[in-house]
């Protein structure tokens, strides 16, 4: 059993900054890709970071480009997703998920390992 938790979610106001918190127990983190999806009510789950087993490269959304960065501290079995120059259009539930391969993906098949969510909530 895999188990994700999410943390650091809030109300912010555009332009403004969150550092996600995603701890994973259950699996040898460091052998593994992460990743980070969100999900706003009434559209799909999307894609917006990656991060591979080590820590050495990573992938981002478009979207998100340039404004968040996703890293990983695997002797705390934790991964980050540090959030600047928000938008309210980033508003959204905040999944961690984990992969079975090396990563880095944007592929949501190939996590099968998912958190709660963190709601991120952006004002303008």
């Amino acid at each position: 059993q895999v188990t994700l938790v999410e943390s650091g979610g809030g109300l912010v106001q555009a332009g403004g900054s969150l550092r996600l918190s995603c701890v994973v127990s259950g699996r040898t983190f460091s052998n593994y890709g992460m990743g980070w999806f969100r999900q706003a009510p009434g559209k799909d789950r999307e894609f917006v970071a990656t991060i591979n087993y080590s820590g050495r490269s990573t992938l981002y959304a478009d979207s998100v480009k340039g404004r968040f960065t996703v890293s990983r501290d695997n002797a705390k079995n934790t991964v980050y997703l540090e959030m600047n120059s928000l938008k309210p259009e980033d508003t959204a539930l905040y999944y961690c998920a984990a992969s079975y391969g090396l990563g880095p993906t944007p592929d949501v098949k190939v996590f099968d390992s998912w958190g709660q969510g963190t709601q991120v909530t952006v004002s303008s």
